[in-house]
């Protein structure tokens, strides 16, 4: 059963969806929503059991690119642009849905190699709420990269992380098989025919474009640095939103119309 979600529209011009990450809203993206609606007919969205969406039974992927679907009252595919978790729901829109292209901000589709770690925190995903709030504060701050220490904590301080929510989100890694999730991984991104711009803030790791290639021959990947050659961090669209939001309209220039 599909969630009705809150969202807003600004601006005017061809679709763009933003999907917000995990333990986060739609507000995450209010630096680069200016930049793009001077071109774009800009979608912001709260996904199921964040911001002001309500909460669900269930947090499957699938599921929740649906309730994105539902959303959307579109006379044509929409650009899907999508952070963290988001990314990886744009990727499954595209697989589910008519679209015209995705930009995947700093999600890596191999999620086997998450699995195993997140496996091994298991008991502090699903223990006290003080052990679960100490795994996902450690967890971002792992990712920072280059972000400075104030920007770092403004993040955090907005983050809303909920147990439920990111353990429902995380079931096939936290319950499934390396079988399964391989299997889930591999159906859904060979029903994605539309470009992909997979890009990044923490290196995905020198055999990534190639695995991601193999598998979505319409993707390319992207390592954004700092000007000291270092990781900007999980969230390079926040550390250069002008950038980012160049790099946006450049991709969507090259989508068929």
């Amino acid at each position: 059963m599909t969630v009705h979600l809150a969202t807003t529209v600004e601006g005017s011009g061809p679709p763009l969806v933003l999907l917000h990450g995990i333990t986060e809203d739609a507000s995450f993206w209010a630096p680069v929503v200016p930049l793009l609606t001077p071109w774009a007919t800009v979608v912001s969205v709260d996904l199921r059991g964040h911001g002001a969406s309500p909460d669900a039974a269930d947090y499957d992927l699938d599921a929740m690119a649906d309730d994105v679907a539902a959303a959307l009252d579109l006379e044509e595919p929409p650009l899907l642009v999508g952070h963290s978790l988001g990314g990886l729901l744009a990727v499954v829109f595209a697989a589910r849905h008519p679209a015209r292209g995705v930009v995947d901000v700093d999600q890596p589709l191999a999620l086997a190699g998450l699995q195993a770690g997140v496996q091994q925190a298991a008991p502090m995903l699903r223990g006290s709420t003080e052990q679960f709030e100490a795994f996902m504060a450690g967890l971002f701050e792992s990712m920072r990269g280059s972000t400075p220490d104030d920007e770092a904590a403004a993040l955090a301080t907005r983050r809303r992380p909920r147990q439920e929510v990111v353990t429902g989100i995380w079931s096939p890694l936290l319950d499934g098989t390396p079988e399964d999730l391989s299997a889930y991984v591999e159906r859904t991104a060979a029903a994605v025919r539309v470009p992909v711009l997979s890009l990044h803030g923490l290196d995905p790791g020198p055999d990534y474009a190639d695995w991601l290639t193999a598998r979505i021959p319409t993707a390319t990947v992207e390592h954004w640095t700092d000007d000291a050659g270092a990781d900007l961090g999980h969230h390079p669209h926040l550390r250069a939103p002008e950038r980012f939001a160049a790099r946006v309209r450049e991709f969507a220039a090259t989508l068929p119309a």
